[in-house]
């Protein structure tokens, strides 16, 4: 494994401390007047998304857990398992649905995603900004109902419920950002 320090520190690597394993989310050096250098981080446990904030000497030193993102297509759903296949070797990996947590809401047969991988274990999904999705079933907008920005529930392909503005019908692609879940244009 590879050591680093405190002095190294980026937004976004991961760690591998006694706890668990961790990614940095957010640090700062402070040098009080009095007293040693210390930097105070906060951290986001990979595995379960809980944060903690956390104080380290400067200087000191912990263990860099070395992540690999591989690009994957998912086959198909089998059973409460998710299929992917590495579109290089084309291996075929099942992923539990509870690792890939609310990455699933977004994913669809066939379509392509990075997860993020520790050794042989599946630490995380990472998505694109936006991905495009079919309207499973909506509420047809009523005539004359035209507020303007007036919204109605829309249930995508795959379960996943979203706010649609009224003009929306099924069987329409619109596009959804995975950050917030919201519905940005049709596609």
């Amino acid at each position: 494994m590879a050591q680093i320090a405190t002095s190294e520190f980026k937004n976004g690597m991961t760690l591998d401390l006694d706890d668990g394993l961790f990614t940095l989310v957010e640090f700062q050096h402070v040098k009080p007047g009095k007293g040693g250098a210390f930097v105070r981080t906060t951290l986001k446990n990979v595995r379960n998304g809980a944060v903690v904030e956390r104080t380290f000497r400067a200087g000191e030193r912990m263990e860099r857990a070395i992540v690999d993102k591989k690009e994957m297509q998912l086959l198909y759903r089998d059973g409460d398992d998710y299929v992917f296949m590495d579109t290089a070797s084309y291996e075929q990996l099942n992923v539990p649905a509870t690792t890939l947590a609310e990455a699933a809401s977004y994913l669809v047969d066939s379509s392509m995603a990075l997860l993020i991988m520790y050794g042989d274990e599946i630490i995380g999904v990472d998505l694109p900004a936006s991905v495009e999705l079919d309207i499973a079933e909506t509420e047809p907008g009523v005539q004359g109902d035209r507020v303007s920005g007036a919204k109605k529930p829309a249930t995508l392909v795959t379960g996943l419920t979203i706010q649609v503005p009224l003009f929306i019908e099924p069987g329409e692609r619109v596009k959804v950002d995975t950050r917030s879940g919201e519905f940005i244009s049709r596609a």
